[in-house]
């Protein structure tokens, strides 16, 4: 069995426990305390959710699989945050480390950074709840509260100027785009920035392959300019 295949056959195992030990819990408290929701109520909570989060979830899903890998996919999606956490942690590694995601190098990497970032965060959540009766006063302070509303914009911001820095032609576009279209369309802020991943992702391919064959184009007319230029001189001479 190929390494792959392993991959995926343990990170459906792992899924399906983490899934079943997400579920039993509120199904234990129901049962340890007799109280049981009412599941008309509970139905139209859950599709009032679910019609923002599930397709979101599915997005998410297309977008972040080339990106993170097999492993780092599955290992990923099951301890979750993976776009305050998990995806730049795993781009910068394999930025840093000068691998692609398609490669075996860069599945390594991803898997090994991810899982870094997974171990890292349980530990400072630990010690944080540990603390949190003698620091819990001052993380809930005014002084404090604009840091945690950037803490996503400054890592993806981070991490954006290393990729729009190397290939700017490419990034302006798209960018330009999607900060216009926030800005005029704010109620997109709330519950759509998932879906407006992959859009931009479409946007940029497109961009992408439109410079890609004006680049060819160009390049193919200077052959022709070059070969009539050769091949008048050969007449004159």
């Amino acid at each position: 069995m190929s390494y792959i295949d392993k991959m995926h056959r343990y990170g459906r195992i792992w899924a399906i426990i983490t899934c079943g030990i997400i579920l039993a819990f509120p199904f234990a408290l129901a049962i340890a305390f007799g109280e049981w929701p009412d599941f008309g109520q509970f139905i139209g909570a859950l599709f009032s959710v679910a019609i923002t989060f599930w397709p979101v979830g599915i997005i998410e899903v297309i977008t972040y699989t080339p990106m993170l890998g097999v492993g780092g996919t599955y290992l990923g999606f099951v301890t979750g945050n993976l776009s305050s956490l998990k995806v730049p942690c795993a781009l910068d590694s394999m930025d840093k480390a000068g691998v692609k995601a398609d490669s075996d190098e860069g599945e390594v990497i991803s898997t090994i950074s991810i899982a870094t970032s997974s171990i890292m965060t349980i530990a400072i959540i630990f010690i944080g709840v540990l603390l949190l009766s003698s620091i819990s006063d001052f993380l809930s302070s005014d002084i404090l509260k604009p840091a945690f509303d950037n803490v996503l914009p400054a890592l993806f911001g981070g991490l954006g100027v290393v990729y729009l820095s190397r290939y700017f032609k490419i990034a302006v576009l798209p960018m330009a785009l999607m900060v216009l279209l926030f800005i005029f369309v704010p109620y997109l802020n709330s519950g759509m920035v998932g879906i407006m991943i992959p859009v931009s992702m479409v946007i940029t391919l497109l961009y992408a392959r439109y410079l890609y064959n004006k680049s060819n184009k160009a390049v193919a007319n200077a052959d022709n300019t070059d070969v009539k230029d050769t091949e008048i001189n050969s007449e004159e001479n």
